[in-house]
């Protein structure tokens, strides 16, 4: 009778391994959970390792859009990227972020790292500044509608530097016109440098006198009627600014 139940409970665990040993062959493998992919994800960030970050990431939000570990997903996605230096998708995931969660608590330091992407996509003065526009934008957005955070701060020196890049841009194109002696563009740029830059005090000074040397060269080429159109409200604008 004893050796019948040893005989028993051996065939049982025999089939028991046998069947576990063909579920690892012919079923899939189980999938990881939310909390799972969050954490892989984390510990890749960690590691800097921010490719397989993204790829986890990006998994979870698919496989699940409406876990709580979702929405910080798609907050560390935007993170991966960016410390990846991968700044236009970056721009996109915390665009989306904004979009998605515009109330939620972390929209200061999503407007910050908007900004900064956008600041990081400059690469010479030479160049249209439109990711320069579109990051100060979103400075004076973090400045006035979350003026206690710590983020709007922070903002305060990227509004600095982002204001030089625009003034510097603008004073290069118009030392071209100048160069090529296209006098009366030159005339303008350097005007619209001294009434939009005052912020920027040695670039508004240095554009105050080229706009002076633009203006009466830009005279020289000028009929008698036309010269005495512009002189007057020359004479006022100089005057304003001295």
């Amino acid at each position: 009778m004893r050796s019948s139940r040893l005989v028993a409970s051996f065939l049982f665990l025999w089939l028991a391994s046998g069947c576990a040993l063909i579920d690892s062959y012919f079923l899939p493998p189980p999938e990881d959970t939310a909390q799972e992919l969050y954490e892989a994800g984390m510990d890749a960030m960690g590691n800097k390792e921010y490719g397989d970050a993204q790829q986890y990431f990006s998994k979870l939000k698919d496989r699940f859009p409406f876990s709580p570990f979702a929405l910080r997903a798609e907050l560390a996605l935007g993170d991966a990227y960016f410390l990846d230096a991968d700044y236009l998708m970056a721009l996109d995931s915390y665009k989306e972020f904004e979009a998605l969660h515009p109330s939620h608590e972390s929209i200061p330091y999503v407007l910050y790292q908007i900004g900064s992407a956008d600041f990081n996509l400059f690469r010479s003065i030479d160049r249209r500044q439109e990711n320069i526009q579109e990051g100060l934008e979103y400075f004076y957005r973090l400045r006035e509608t979350y003026p206690d955070s710590e983020y709007a701060t922070a903002s305060e020196d990227m509004i600095t530097k982002g204001r030089r890049i625009l003034a510097e841009h603008e004073v290069y194109v118009a030392d071209f016109f100048w160069r090529t002696e296209q006098y009366g563009p030159a005339w303008n740029r350097y005007q619209y440098v001294v009434e939009n830059f005052s912020d920027v005090p040695d670039l508004r000074d240095y554009a105050r006198k080229r706009a002076e040397y633009s203006y009466f060269e830009y005279q020289k080429t000028l009929s008698e009627e036309e010269r005495l159109r512009i002189q007057g409200s020359w004479k006022l604008w100089l005057k304003k600014w001295l």
